[in-house]
């Protein structure tokens, strides 16, 4: 399981190191700590959070082409042949149709960090 600390948890959905803090002071966000004691936020916990931000009423965001997105997965529907990769990059939902194969060689996963690469009508997405 991929796991993230806090500054890169906070950047993933574009809110503040002291937000996620917050989160996870009010239990919104599920947070372990390391053996040093630092907190840690397990992927599919943030990714669940990425979800549930998404359907909030920040909804709606604009979008823009030719740019790479970095962010988190958040959900994948594997197909016999395709997978459905869909990214929350900051304010964005990103939905992408890859090979299963490149799902697979790419270890793609809820709460795996990926980065959605914007070419034409089409979404390339990369493991950072």
């Amino acid at each position: 399981m991929h796991t993230y600390r806090i500054g890169e948890a906070a950047a993933l959905p574009g809110v503040s190191a002291d937000t996620v803090r917050r989160l996870v002071d009010s239990g919104k966000l599920h947070a372990d700590r390391e053996e040093s004691g630092r907190r840690i936020i397990p992927g599919a916990a943030l990714a669940a959070f990425a979800r549930r931000m998404h359907r909030s009423d920040r909804a709606g965001a604009g979008s823009s082409a030719r740019n790479r997105l970095p962010g988190i997965v958040t959900e994948m529907r594997l197909g016999d042949v395709s997978a459905q990769v869909e990214i929350q990059a900051g304010p964005f939902r990103v939905v992408s149709l890859v090979s299963r194969e490149s799902a697979e060689e790419l270890a793609l996963e809820p709460g795996v960090p990926a980065v959605a690469v914007i070419k034409s009508p089409q979404v390339v997405v990369e493991r950072p």
